[in-house]
């Protein structure tokens, strides 16, 4: 009988348990790590189950599913939650800055060039990252509203939050509307919700007493930060209490926190809607996660008064602000998996939060992304081709990103 070849050495060698080596392994995932969260996660599973070996099939699957259930960036989250298993602390610190860290480097990069050479950059090239952007989001809404909302209640629900989240346009309606989500589908989906499927415990270097404390500071920081620019208006407090607020109530992967940071930097004037859309269709083109579009947010805002120290300030920011309800969440609810993954009520809801999630994301295709975007019959033809691209011919976002630019650019040339 044949032996099963075992699987290539990796980069780097010697102890993967040292902070450093796990620096050096997400920072090579963070390099190359194209496709938007789904494909992270088949990176993960690749490097991490099959060639490494830190846990097997059925405890990855497990951690996905933790991931899942909590707000913020899946393919982020299970990236910092194998970090912290493998050297604790430090080593969930390492794995999110080597994973974060090109794609954030390459917003800012970009935040600071649209400040500082915007007339330079010709205009249908910015025209050409916002049609990218209808293209990348009408794929989102696409698949996620054919797996979370396949049936009639789901899609329901999904219009349901469409049409509020449009005819009632301010900030608190779309926590509003998860809210009511979540509250339906305990009710509707609880008898149909089957039970969790049989895992391997998960490797847990944090007690319950500390999982309650990372929970309680979420909370308070949550409820604390709208207070506390409530009563010192600056624009560094209204940066981390806005991107606070996203990390903390997005559900559903990278793209659903478009509407709400829409809704914050947009609508509070601190980022104008062209350079929001621009930014966010360059988003696609880097690799790594998508939530590193909240540093060329946090890059923009400050560039304009204070230059390039402010971009990568504000950069560095708006980061921090995005990501840091991840590390409390994953360290808060990792002790307690084993037991709120059997609470049949919290999956319910779960359940009826996603298909609301798919309804807001279906509104900020609508506006801001369409209305802003597709200005005549040449940009819905553009868009058309690159939605067909992506869905039909598999092409990969950051080569449509590029196309879609470069059609841009050529556009005023063309007789």
């Amino acid at each position: 009988m044949s032996r099963t070849p075992s699987p290539p050495p990796t980069w780097p060698a010697g102890d993967d348990r040292r902070p450093l080596a796990i620096l050096l392994i997400f920072l090579r995932l963070g390099l190359t790590s194209f496709g938007g969260p789904i494909a992270h996660l088949g990176y993960f599973r690749d490097e991490f189950v099959r060639r490494r070996r830190w846990l097997s099939d059925t405890g990855y699957a497990e951690l996905v599913a933790l991931c899942q259930f909590l707000p913020g960036p899946a393919s982020s989250q299970v990236g910092l939650a194998l970090g912290l298993m493998r050297a604790g602390y430090r080593g969930a610190l390492a794995a999110w800055v080597g994973f974060t860290l090109p794609s954030a480097v390459a917003m800012i990069l970009f935040a600071l060039g649209l400040a500082s050479q915007s007339e330079a950059i010709p205009a249908g090239i910015l025209q050409g990252l916002k049609v990218a952007a209808v293209a990348v989001v009408a794929q989102a809404v696409w698949g996620m509203a054919s797996s979370l909302c396949p049936d009639r209640p789901r899609v329901t629900l999904m219009a349901g939050a469409t049409v509020l989240v449009l005819l009632i346009p301010v900030i608190w309606i779309q926590i509003l509307v998860l809210a009511l989500a979540g509250l339906l589908g305990a009710w509707l989906f609880r008898a149909t919700t089957p039970p969790p499927a049989a895992a391997d415990a998960l490797p847990t270097p944090i007690d319950p007493r500390a999982g309650l404390i990372w929970l309680a500071v979420f909370a308070i920081l949550l409820v604390g930060l709208p207070l506390l620019v409530l009563l010192l208006p600056h624009q560094t407090l209204a940066l981390l209490d806005a991107g606070y607020r996203a990390g903390s109530l997005v559900f559903g992967g990278g793209h659903v926190v478009l509407p709400l940071l829409q809704a914050e930097f947009v609508t509070q004037g601190w980022v104008d809607q062209e350079r929001f859309l621009a930014g966010y269709g360059a988003a696609q083109a880097v690799p790594g996660p998508l939530f590193t579009f909240a540093a060329f947010l946090g890059a923009s805002m400050f560039a304009t008064d204070w230059g390039w120290l402010g971009a990568w300030l504000g950069g560095l920011l708006g980061l921090i602000a995005i990501f840091a309800p991840s590390f409390l969440l994953v360290a808060g609810v990792l002790p307690f998996w084993s037991r709120v993954r059997h609470l049949t009520p919290l999956r319910a809801a779960l359940v009826g939060i996603n298909a609301a999630v798919v309804g807001l994301l279906l509104a900020a295709l609508y506006q801001p992304v369409w209305q802003s975007a597709i200005l005549g019959p040449a940009d819905f033809s553009l868009a058309l081709l690159a939605l067909v691209a992506l869905i039909f011919w598999r092409v990969p976002p950051w080569l449509v990103v590029i196309l879609c630019a470069g059609a841009g650019g050529l556009a005023p040339a063309l007789p």
